[in-house]
């Protein structure tokens, strides 16, 4: 079965820090640009940040100078860090996968999709 699986979500305290980690189950994606995003309820989904299949790397706004998005091609891995936590970071995260980084912030251009999981900041 082909999809990406996601782990690491949780409850954190504003100002916290939090990692999370997507990887691909019945394919390669080491050509493919892998992107976070994100869901909260009565919203849109929202592109959080993207990593190419070069490494370079988008952030919306919103997280800019607080989340890194990182990928490690050896363990077939691409983590989100994210810091400086704030409530309105509260969503469920999805990872993403597609080809190109153009317009990666689209969902309806993705291929492949996780399950999402649970982001919680609060005191």
């Amino acid at each position: 079965q082909v999809q990406l699986v996601e782990s690491g979500g949780g409850l954190v305290q504003p100002g916290g820090s939090l990692r999370l980690s997507c990887v691909p189950s019945g394919f390669s994606w080491d050509y493919n640009a892998v992107s976070w995003f994100r869901q909260a309820p009565g919203s849109e989904r929202e592109g959080v940040s993207c990593v190419g299949s070069r490494g370079t790397t988008y952030y919306a706004d919103s997280v800019k100078g607080r989340f890194h998005i990182s990928r490690d091609f050896a363990k077939n891995v691409v983590y989100l860090e994210m810091n400086k936590m704030n409530p309105e970071d509260t969503a469920v995260y999805y990872c993403a996968a597609k080809a190109g980084t153009k317009n990666w912030h689209m969902s309806d251009l993705y291929t492949y999709w996780g399950q999402g999981t649970q982001v919680t900041v609060s005191s």
